[in-house]
């Protein structure tokens, strides 16, 4: 799937703290929301899986941030790439960079994340009365954000491949304890790169379908007393 004519890719320098961090921007003419994408380990913003999922987002009128969380000297020391508060702090650096941004002043924003992305995003995700409203996870650890599950309380969509056992169980317990309104999706015989036909465009309509949901709502989702939670496996 290619972006529309009107929806082309801006290469961008997010500033996250001190950090400056190059990273793509797609915005529709009029976005719902902005997703920021928190790859995993040994990826980055050029990574194909993320910008297929990317493009299909910028296609229902989602925009897009792909970026590096971490430095070309930082990414050679693997600890950083686990470092999932290193992650997430950087990630909310890049969000508040977005929300800042005149073309994306007062929209709704989003994470979507794979891998230890995905507990980076959770982890910023959970900050109270923060700007981001919706999160979805790709094959992500998201129990690697530890003590910081029950304090998420936006929306998180879990989509884990149905032959990636070992994940399965590990976003089931994580999923037992994150807040708030979440989903857990199963797609079937796929791996945990999401390679096989078909895996990936399954992913994209699953996260498309549930950032259209939420982004932007404005409603009481937050997971107070009486928040709804969900359950769907597909198998």
């Amino acid at each position: 799937m290619t972006p529309y004519p009107d929806h082309l890719p801006e290469p961008v320098t997010v500033l996250s703290g001190d950090v400056a961090l190059p990273g793509i921007l797609t915005l529709p003419p009029t976005p719902q929301g902005v997703v920021l994408f928190a790859h995993g380990s040994g990826s980055s913003r050029l990574s194909r899986r993320n910008r297929l999922v990317a493009d299909a987002l910028v296609a229902a009128n989602l925009g897009t941030l792909l970026f590096d969380l971490l430095t070309e000297t930082e990414e050679r020391d693997r600890g950083n790439v686990f470092d999932v508060e290193l992650l997430s702090t950087r990630l909310r650096g890049a969000t508040d960079w977005i929300a800042a941004r005149p073309a994306c002043a007062g929209l709704a924003l989003g994470y979507f994340g794979a891998s230890t992305g995905a507990a980076a995003a959770l982890v910023a995700a959970a900050v109270p009365h923060g700007r981001v409203e919706a999160v979805v996870s790709r094959g992500g650890r998201p129990d690697l954000a530890g003590e910081y599950l029950p304090l998420v309380r936006v929306p998180t969509l879990l989509i884990v491949g149905g032959a990636d056992v070992p994940v399965i169980a590990l976003n089931r317990a994580a999923y037992e304890s994150l807040g708030g309104v979440k989903q857990l999706v199963i797609v079937p015989g796929a791996t945990h790169l999401f390679e096989e036909p078909g895996a990936l465009d399954a992913v994209a309509r699953h996260a498309a379908q549930w950032f259209g949901q939420y982004l932007g709502a404005r409603r009481d989702h937050a997971g107070a007393p009486g928040g709804r939670a969900e359950r769907h496996d597909v198998t």
